[in-house]
């Protein structure tokens, strides 16, 4: 009989051992769904700084309502690429990890020594935290992990748009201008008088070129910065058109230049000259000042 309930006291503190084994990781994992991988608002954020596999490494910083880019002059940032990386990483309170485990960190590529993105965020001069972004599940997916936690996410977001270079997050369109009050250039003038437009020579503008340069202006991208190179010769190289342009936040003077099969366009708001699509570049400089100036054309 003692050697019988000997037997079952033993079995019963195997059972015992192999419930603690099996339940224990659940239980690490109920508290990791309990923190969230980034317990901060977007809005406590004023500097991001973004690294990439290649040890590349781009600055961000905000200032007022804008974020700039202080390894090209402080141009300005794309402010919905930065909207979206803080949104990806902070907006997963309630999402729950999908691993914990060193294989996992380094399968998924968000290990401290092996990722594809080190994202840091820093409010006030503090590190708010830093977060490592890896390999994708599926489309606009990418696993992510609090570099101070252990837990593995996958979120809505891809590695792609958060480049370890400045040059991509440049603002496309940092030289659109919405609403423009005069604009000159060498062979025409234009001003706008309520809701009327009058040439310099006293004419009325053609109506389907004027529309062509004020929605050429409201719509107009730059491709990106031009190269060091091409940045010391165009310094010191005659724009095939210059344009003077008055509106509602100031004047600018923009400049268009052709090289080739290349194009490109500098404005007096921002030090550096930027690439322009031959589409653009043309719309701006094939204006027929004839048309633009109300005069009669030649038929």
């Amino acid at each position: 009989m003692n050697r019988g309930i000997a037997s079952l006291l033993l079995i019963l503190v195997i059972q015992c051992a192999l419930v603690l084994v099996t339940h224990w990781p659940a239980q690490d994992a109920s508290r990791a769904r309990l923190e969230p991988m980034a317990p901060l608002a977007p809005n406590e954020v004023d500097e991001i700084y973004v690294g990439d596999e290649f040890d590349n490494e781009t600055a961000l910083r905000r200032v007022g309502e804008r974020w700039l880019l202080p390894e090209l002059e402080n141009l300005p940032a794309d402010a919905q690429m930065v909207d979206a990386l803080l949104a990806a990483i902070t907006g997963g309170a309630n999402s729950w990890p999908v691993a914990d485990s060193v294989a996992a960190r380094q399968r998924f590529r968000v290990a401290s020594y092996h990722y594809r993105r080190r994202i840091r965020l820093l409010g006030d001069g503090e590190v708010l935290g830093t977060f490592l972004l890896g390999t994708s599940p599926g489309f606009r997916k990418v696993y992510a992990r609090n570099e101070s936690q252990n837990a593995v996410y996958s979120i809505t977001f891809s590695a792609h748009d958060a480049p370890g270079n400045s040059g991509p997050w440049l603002d496309r369109k940092l030289l659109q201008i919405r609403a423009p009050l005069g604009i000159t250039a060498d062979s025409y003038s234009l001003r706008r008088d309520g809701e009327k437009w009058h040439s310099g020579t006293g004419g009325a503008p053609d109506e389907r070129e004027l529309q062509a340069l004020l929605a050429t202006l409201r719509n107009l991208q730059i491709d990106g910065l031009a190269s060091e190179d091409d940045q010391r010769d165009l310094a010191e190289a005659e724009a095939d058109l210059v344009l003077n342009v008055e509106s509602l936040a100031g004047e600018a003077t923009l400049e268009l230049f052709r090289r080739e099969d290349r194009h490109y366009i500098h404005s007096s708001e921002y030090p550096l000259f930027f690439t322009l699509s031959a589409w653009d570049y043309d719309r701006l400089t094939g204006i027929d000042f004839r048309l633009i100036s109300g005069e009669a054309v030649d038929k």
